[in-house]
């Protein structure tokens, strides 16, 4: 699962490294390695929203901000192990997940809370030490954006959860691209492996 330390104190985050922007590199100065490490557990539903920061929908939407800060970082080191031919893709879904993140700090504040910041670094689910496995952390990295999503589409209300449903599908869209393969119901992986043989999400 992805992790990470405790997050960077400031609202403003430390700058970020685009995606492919130098050979090896990766965003708050990891080390290109692409190793697995120790850290704050961001997975769908890990993050609890703080004490006092209300109900509705707010809780899942820090947990998608929390998502897209795990994907933002995790961009990076695609974006540093990709083979040339995709790095332009994962450059396209780093500044998507970017602006993705930032109609989730405005959520937040809309609902009454406050923007959870960036950890300074976060862990891989797994060593990246090739194009093959960026390609495999891509996948992953837009499932479980897919998953928390999903959550928030249940949650919302109104354009809360209509920017909800098209970062889902935008999400779906992107798994199927990088993983080859699409499921029946991106974001519900419960029901994906309920889905009956020959199903298909990709529409």
């Amino acid at each position: 699962m992805l992790t990470a330390p405790l997050p960077h104190p400031a609202e403003e985050e430390p700058p970020v490294r685009r995606p492919g922007s130098g050979p090896g590199r990766t965003p708050s100065g990891r080390s290109p390695s692409g190793q697995a490490g120790d850290g704050k557990d961001v997975s769908p539903g890990a993050a609890p929203a703080p004490a006092g920061s209300g109900g509705g929908a707010l809780p899942a939407v820090r947990a998608a901000l929390a998502a897209e800060h795990a994907a933002v970082y995790g961009y990076g080191v695609v974006g540093g192990r990709a083979d040339e031919d995709r790095r332009a893709e994962a450059r396209q879904a780093y500044d998507a997940h970017r602006a993705r993140r930032e109609v989730l700090r405005r959520a937040v504040r809309k609902l009454g809370g406050v923007p959870e910041p960036a950890a300074a670094a976060y862990a891989l689910p797994f060593e990246v030490p090739d194009g093959a496995a960026a390609v495999r952390l891509a996948a992953e990295l837009e499932e479980r954006v897919a998953a928390v999503y999903a959550d928030l589409v249940r949650a919302g209300t109104g354009g809360l959860r209509r920017d909800a449903a098209g970062a889902l599908r935008e999400a779906a869209v992107r798994a199927v691209r990088w993983r080859g393969t699409g499921v029946p119901f991106p974001g519900l992986p419960e029901r994906s492996a309920q889905a009956p043989p020959g199903s298909s999400g990709d529409r």
